[in-house]
């Protein structure tokens, strides 16, 4: 490319891509991959590619004897919006494929980056109530834990977005989040005491699962898992501190509603029939489609996501009363939502990303968290022990989800002609962007096969 202008034009569209996809939580290999087929396809060769957790940085060399040229974007902003990704994985497919051209792309990503979205703000927050119904549900709550959890999720999500405003960070939001989840369903379980039994215990696991919704689990251990292990690092830290701040509010709820006598009776593990394993399911799917309009995911998923979801719970339950573990369990509907994710992706036309991240939310570990803070704070060696074992079993949970929706992708891939192309490239399955460079520059199969700058 031998005008200046444009080239850099063409680096600030590539950096404004990848800052979107970065910030919704796609992994490194996906930015990296994305950004390097809309350079090739815009005409740009051997580009050097580098992303951090806070940053992207893209050089271009035009000849040994002339200086690179190197832009350098910041990532501020980290917020789950699966219609922005959607939007923006679309215009790099439009790229890519000869549909758009340098300068109609990127008029098309400032509209997307600056438009607000179709949802009003209160329906995300009616999505996180609805999701935290479809928990209550899984868990076998009856109509009244239902509502109050919805009711719960509703508060929680209010008071977030005011914090947010307030740019206060994370880990303070999930401590609060998790403090207003079990004041509120203690003091709701007093209220209904001479007219219903409560099972507060529900309410707080329902909502202690939409805080770990929004934690990027999916991407931390992709980029892992694909050898980007500064990225990977720094988001495994950031969900340690973000699961922190959860268990830190919901036991500090436990000790003040302790100290005001508002006591919280003991959790029942339910136990699923094939009645109660249907109802399971339906709560399952509600959850998983309620958390993708939540996340302002594309009406046309929200039906394939809630069956993946229901289809994940059953799955789970199916292998845990086989004789396996919960982990392995969950491991293997992780497996066959991360098999099936990608072809439902390629139909509905959104990166699987969107549905895979949904569909796994009902199988979060938040029982094993509370059961695990519940034992802790009782009395006695075993119960400590009990204690500690379910909060390691919370964080293996965690691990075989991500690991065995990456696992699905891999063997899911391959078997479409496209993807097993790409694959002899890339260190990885995709989860977002293009899975195919244009066929008209034959030049292009052979430049830039190598990963990025971060050390692999």
């Amino acid at each position: 490319m031998d005008d200046p202008r444009t080239l850099h034009r063409t680096l600030d569209l590539c950096l404004k891509v990848g800052e979107v996809l970065l910030s919704s939580g796609a992994g490194a290999a996906d930015v990296v991959a994305t950004m390097r087929a809309l350079s090739r396809a815009l005409g740009v060769r051997q580009s050097q590619i580098d992303v951090t957790f806070t940053s992207l940085a893209m050089s271009v060399q035009q000849g040994p004897d002339e200086s690179p040229v190197t832009q350098i974007r910041q990532v501020t902003q980290r917020e789950i919006d699966y219609e922005d990704l959607t939007r923006v994985d679309q215009l790099a497919r439009d790229v890519v494929a000869g549909r758009m051209n340098l300068e109609e792309a990127r008029t098309t990503l400032a509209r997307i980056v600056s438009s607000g979205h179709v949802r009003p703000r209160w329906a995300a927050t009616l999505g996180w109530g609805l999701m935290c119904c479809g928990i209550a549900l899984q868990l076998g709550g009856g109509p009244v834990v239902v509502l109050v959890a919805m009711l719960a999720a509703v508060c929680i999500d209010r008071l977030q977005l005011l914090m947010t405003r307030r740019r206060l960070p994370v880990f303070y939001q999930q401590i609060a989040g998790g403090v207003v989840a079990t004041v509120l369903a203690s003091a709701c379980t007093r209220l209904a005491e001479p007219w219903v039994h409560l099972n507060a215990s529900l309410v707080v696991t329902a909502n202690i699962i939409m805080l770990l919704a929004g934690i990027g689990f999916m991407g931390a251990i992709q980029d892992a898992l694909s050898g980007f292990f500064v990225t990977g690092g720094a988001r495994v830290l950031e969900a340690v501190l973000a699961t922190a701040g959860i268990i830190a509010g919901v036991s500090g709820g436990l000790s003040l509603c302790a100290a005001v006598g508002l006591e919280i009776p003991r959790l029942a593990l339910p136990r699923f029939d094939l009645v109660s394993l249907s109802a399971a399911a339906v709560g399952g799917g509600i959850a998983a489609a309620s958390f993708a309009f939540a996340s302002y995911a594309p009406w046309r998923t929200l039906l394939p996501v809630g069956v993946l979801g229901g289809v994940g719970i059953a799955a789970t339950e199916a292998v845990a009363q086989a004789g396996f573990g919960r982990t392995w369990a969950v491991g293997v509907s992780a497996f066959v939502i991360g098999l099936f994710g990608y072809t439902v992706g390629r139909r509905f036309r959104v990166p699987p990303f969107v549905v895979v991240v949904s569909a796994v939310v009902p199988l979060l570990p938040g029982l094993s968290i509370y059961r695990g803070l519940f034992l802790l704070g009782e009395e006695g060696g075993q119960q400590v022990a009990d204690g500690l074992l379910a909060m390691a079993t919370a964080a293996s949970i965690a691990i075989a989800l991500a690991a065995g929706v990456i696992l699905g992708e891999y063997v899911a891939q391959p078997v479409v002609r496209e993807a097993r192309r790409v694959e002899q490239r890339l260190s990885g399955p995709r989860l977002v962007g293009i899975t195919r460079h244009p066929r008209r520059r034959r030049s292009v199969r052979g430049a830039g096969r190598r990963g990025s700058g971060e050390t692999r």
